[in-house]
C-alpha cells in the first residue's frame, strides 16, 4: 500500500491481454471482451480476450495493466488521461482506467471485500459488465 497526492493505493490485480480462448471465460457485450481468472495463488491475475471490433482503447486491448484499489477515485483520476470510465461494472465497485507513462492503470474504489468482488465477477450476479451470461 502507498499514498500519492492524498490518495491511498493498494494493489488489487494484474490484467493481461490474450488471444487464447480460456476455460471459464465471462463475456462482456458492451466491451466485446472475454475475461477469465488464473489459478495463481500469490496474486490475482485476469486474462482479457477481445473481439476484433471491441471499442476499448488500444492500450487496454494490447498492454497488460496493474489495478489498484483507491480510497478516492475522483481524486485519483483528477488531471489524468482517463481512457475508460469512471463507471460501476459490479454493483459497489467503481472503476476508471488511466494512462500513466504510456501504460494503462486500472483504479478501483469499493468497500466490497475481495471475496465478494470475485464472486460477483464469476457468477455475473450484481455485475452489469457480465449480465448477458445469466441469460444463457
Amino acid at each position: 500500500m502507498f499514498m500519492r497526492k492524498d490518495v491511498t493505493y493498494e494493489f488489487h490485480h494484474i490484467g493481461i491481454p490474450t488471444r487464447a480462448v480460456r476455460v471459464g471465460e465471462r463475456y462482456s457485450p458492451p466491451y466485446g471482451m472475454y475475461t477469465s481468472d488464473s489459478d495463481c495463488k500469490l496474486a490475482r491475475i485476469q486474462y482479457h480476450r477481445f473481439e476484433a471490433d471491441s471499442a476499448l482503447h488500444e492500450l487496454m486491448r494490447t498492454v497488460p495493466h496493474a489495478a489498484f484499489k483507491v480510497d478516492d477515485l475522483d481524486r485519483a483520476i483528477d488531471a489524468q488521461e482517463v481512457i475508460l470510465g469512471p463507471y460501476e461494472l459490479i454493483d459497489g465497485f467503481r472503476v476508471a482506467v488511466i494512462v500513466d507513462d504510456g501504460l494503462p492503470v486500472e483504479l478501483i474504489q469499493t468497500v466490497l471485500t475481495d471475496e465478494v468482488i470475485w464472486n460477483r465477477a464469476v457468477t455475473g450476479r450484481q455485475a452489469s459488465l457480465y449480465t448477458a451470461q445469466l441469460a444463457d
